[in-house]
């Protein structure tokens, strides 16, 4: 009954979407939604992809991944740790209030706030200086190569608008707290988020004072439908109640290729898609082994992954739209090496006596969660799961849920053994590794290493790649992490998204490999 309704309750969404609908209108569906309307609030592909088009960044991408000018017009060094930006004259938030530098000040600190989990973005920043009021330098703990990159998705709030309406820092939402930014925006970008109906729909209507019109899209509202279902999505593009299917069942795609009223784009995603292991805790909970954590030891790491059928799941479940992968940094992204991607191979036996010789001669029972609406398949690649690692000894009890109730679990640490995916936005090695792999520290460090991973070496390495500038130098030291990473099996990497999305025959856009369609590249006719 609850699936029907479900469905029953999407179809009236696309239903009453119709009406609205005319030729500047795109419709936009996708399997899950957005998180929060808090821009410093969740680190979430989804959650980014739709606020970039309220809330913008000093810097943002060109159609090619280049770094340009948003909210600043240029930068500077004033020295190797302080860098000088020129902020944007003439610009206002959606409200009529002016954009300045003390908006900048104040969206750093809201940033670095004990709850937000976008932290990453400002790693290596101590202090935004206010120099005049459209100037702004950034201090840093050291020179930092890619820091117009990570930048990006550090989006800038306005200070008048938080104070007025209390909501000065981001709530905790892994508590399940709610500001009055959770579920109001107010940016300077090329859209106004008018209204959101969790799990139903999102609009969004363009904003005619957007400071870069000249450039603007002939869309003047986005419609965005998160639809579960797949049948149901599919459904709403081939009746003509969507026009952009950005979470495309895998299983749909050649028929869809097939229809001449739709067009498909395919393209590779910088995300990894890989299993979990906590390997701090000293015991795993809802687990057959008392008093110790099977996870620290190497062996029992290895046994998982090698128990993984990754070709199988590339052929049957991802009908070869994915990569197997054998690292955490996906092709596309620097650091990046075909040489160190070595995916392992499947080895059941060997998985048997690695369980044997870590003291576990029966074999494993423990708990696997998994979310069904986020990832591509994601709930029918963790059912394989179950049945690979039975073969090896390792019986595991699955648990899925939403990704809005899964997300703050994750933060939690709650979960011990589970799927989950990260994605590049910097399209740099560093935000993998310093967010992963770098022991938690409060700040940008182990900022989502939710899996207690402490490891000396690797610290040092990240910690050198944070401020290396001479490249090949500083390939060096990412090959170095990544070969640790991997040979230690300190994650079990499945495979590398390719995201198709598939559109009416009257939506031009650009594919995006960081999973995030953006309205300025997209016309409708």
């Amino acid at each position: 009954m609850k699936t029907a309704f479900r469905a029953l309750t999407v179809a009236a969404a696309l239903v009453c979407a119709t009406p609205l609908a005319h030729a500047q209108t795109l419709r936009w569906a996708a399997q899950n939604d957005v998180l929060t309307l808090d821009p410093h609030s969740q680190n979430h592909s989804t959650t980014s992809a739709l606020l970039q088009h309220t809330y913008e960044g000093l810097t943002r991408y060109t159609r090619d991944y280049q770094v340009e000018g948003a909210l600043a017009t240029d930068w500077k060094p004033i020295s190797p740790t302080q860098m000088r930006f020129n902020l944007r004259k003439g610009v206002k938030f959606q409200d009529g209030t002016p954009f300045t530098a003390d908006d900048v000040v104040f969206s750093f600190g809201r940033i670095n706030s004990p709850h937000s989990s976008l932290k990453p973005f400002v790693a290596g920043i101590t202090e935004v200086k206010k120099v005049d009021s459209h100037t702004v330098d950034f201090i840093l703990a050291a020179p930092n190569p890619i820091l117009t990159r990570t930048i990006i998705d550090f989006r800038i709030m306005s200070k008048a608008w938080a104070e007025k309406n209390k909501t000065t820092a981001p709530p905790n939402a892994a508590a399940k707290e709610e500001t009055f930014a959770t579920r109001n925006a107010m940016g300077t970008g090329p859209y106004r988020i008018v209204s959101w109906q969790p799990e139903q729909r999102m609009t969004l209507e363009q904003n005619p004072n957007w400071w870069d019109a000249k450039n603007a899209s002939n869309i003047k509202q986005v419609l965005y439908l998160p639809i579960k279902s797949d049948q149901t999505r599919v459904a709403g593009l081939l009746s003509g109640e969507v026009d952009l299917l950005t979470d495309v069942p895998t299983q749909d795609v050649a028929r869809l290729k097939a229809d001449a009223r739709l067009k498909v784009m395919e393209g590779n995603e910088v995300r990894t898609i890989f299993v979990a292991m906590d390997q701090g805790s000293d015991e795993i909970r809802n687990s057959s082994v008392k008093g110790s954590n099977p996870f620290k030891d190497k062996r029992v790491r290895e046994a998982v992954s090698i128990a993984i059928d990754r070709a199988g799941i590339q052929r049957a479940l991802m009908r070869g739209l994915s990569q197997p992968a054998g690292l955490m940094v996906p092709p596309g992204v620097t650091g990046y090496s075909a040489a160190l991607d070595t995916v392992p191979k499947t080895d059941i036996e060997r998985a048997k006596r690695l369980l044997a010789e870590a003291g576990y001669p029966n074999g494993l029972d423990l708990s696997f969660h998994c979310p069904n609406n986020r990832y591509v398949n994601d709930e029918e690649i963790c059912q394989a799961l179950v049945s690979m690692w039975a073969r090896a000894g390792i019986r595991v009890k699955l648990q899925t849920e939403s990704f809005a109730t899964y997300s703050p679990r994750v933060q939690r640490m709650d979960l011990p053994f589970f799927l989950y995916g990260w994605g590049v936005p910097t399209y740099d090695a560093l935000y993998v590794l310093q967010a992963l792999v770098r022991t938690r520290t409060g700040g940008a460090d182990g900022n989502g290493n939710y899996w207690k991973l402490s490891d000396a070496r690797l610290d040092a390495l990240i910690d050198d790649i944070k401020v290396e500038l001479e490249p090949a130098k500083r390939n060096a030291l990412i090959h170095a992490a990544l070969t640790r990473v991997r040979d230690e099996h300190l994650f079990a990497p499945i495979h590398y998204q390719v995201r198709p999305w598939v559109m009416t025959k009257n939506v031009t856009t650009q594919h995006r490999s960081d999973d995030k369609p953006e309205a300025r590249f997209t016309t409708l006719r």
